[in-house]
């Protein structure tokens, strides 16, 4: 009980830090503290920031998605403050989704489907019997290949969908309500991604992966009776 309830606080982690302390520090520092819109929408992009920052240190390797999530945040942060415009400084977290969302389906037309490095881990699940299936699948299986394709092809089409909506309304709705409903695009845009790339992606690669590692499990030989 206690491992699940860790493994579900990590998982809500992310998503706190990233969407519920960015807004709660908006409203805090704009209407609780009276900064300017500038300002607290400034001082609440630096948590996001730091936490993209800290977790490419913490692992100790530099895994591409990650990597281009802390370049855009922080180029983007800096280039709003120079700019002095609230509503560029709600689309540069369009541009973080879009330069993204390009870099996954360049990977993916290169032949190296970025999104794979977060997927795998939950299909092969530290089991080696898997990681030796997962080995031979990407071998040797165009069908396999192509639900890998189509997993990284999803996530990239959603996030560049995403950067549209953000950006439009970053320039035709109010500050204050694109402070809160740029997170709620976000959300809805993530729990998409995730459903489709399952189904088309994840979902039948995990099929694949079970088949294969039961048709090689090793036969154990028969111990033959002593007379």
């Amino acid at each position: 009980m206690t491992t699940k309830t860790n493994s579900k606080r990590a998982n809500l982690a992310p998503l706190i830090v990233d969407v519920a302390v960015p807004i709660g520090a908006y409203y805090l520092l704009k209407d609780g503290l009276g900064m300017s819109t500038l300002m607290a929408l400034g001082l609440s992009s630096v948590v996001p920031a730091v936490r993209t920052g800290w977790s490419v240190v913490k692992e100790r390797t530099v895994n591409g998605l990650a990597a281009l999530i802390l370049v855009v945040n922080i180029a983007g942060l800096l280039l709003s403050f120079v700019a002095g415009d609230p509503r560029l400084m709600l689309a540069k977290d369009s541009g973080v989704s879009s330069v993204i969302g390009i870099g996954v389906l360049v990977s993916v037309a290169l032949g190296k489907p970025m999104m794979t490095a977060g997927m795998k881990p939950w299909l092969v699940k530290g089991i080696a019997e898997r990681e030796a299936a997962w080995g031979r699948l990407l071998a040797g299986s165009a069908d396999f290949r192509q639900a890998e394709r189509r997993f990284s092809v999803v996530w990239g089409v959603v996030l560049l969908t995403e950067c549209v909506l953000r950006v439009v309304g970053a320039y035709t709705l109010p500050v204050d309500t694109m402070v809160w409903l740029g997170s709620v695009v976000m959300v809805v845009s993530m729990a998409v991604a995730f459903l489709v790339s399952g189904a088309i992606g994840a979902g039948p690669m995990a099929r694949m992966l079970i088949a294969e590692t039961k048709t090689c499990v090793p036969v154990r030989p028969e111990v033959a009776l002593a007379r």
